[in-house]
């Protein structure tokens, strides 16, 4: 069975979110994209999330829109897919 991408593109269905995942919702279009708590932990998400923060508040409906068009999401997700790939397969030194 082929891997998923570390991102999923929920497009209009509405499944459960995978184990480990959260959503956002990006561009005009709302869409809908499932996206690895890891990334929580990166600067450039974090001030993706301190953007949207800004621009549409805390009280929206329960759910995370971001401020930016789903190419330039898409983009991002491709840098921190890489710098999650190559930071877990580093050895630590011991």
């Amino acid at each position: 069975m082929p891997k998923k991408n570390t991102i999923e593109d929920e497009g209009s269905r509405r499944s459960r979110t995978p184990k480990g995942h959260f959503v956002v919702y990006v561009g005009s279009e709302m869409k809908r994209f499932a996206v690895p708590t890891s990334y929580l932990k990166n600067p450039l998400f974090q001030n993706l999330l301190d953007n949207a923060a800004e621009e549409y508040g805390f009280d929206n409906r329960n759910l995370i829109l971001l401020p930016c068009d789903e190419s330039t999401f898409r983009r991002l997700i491709a840098i921190l897919a890489r710098s999650n790939s190559f930071n877990s397969t580093r050895i630590n030194p011991n």
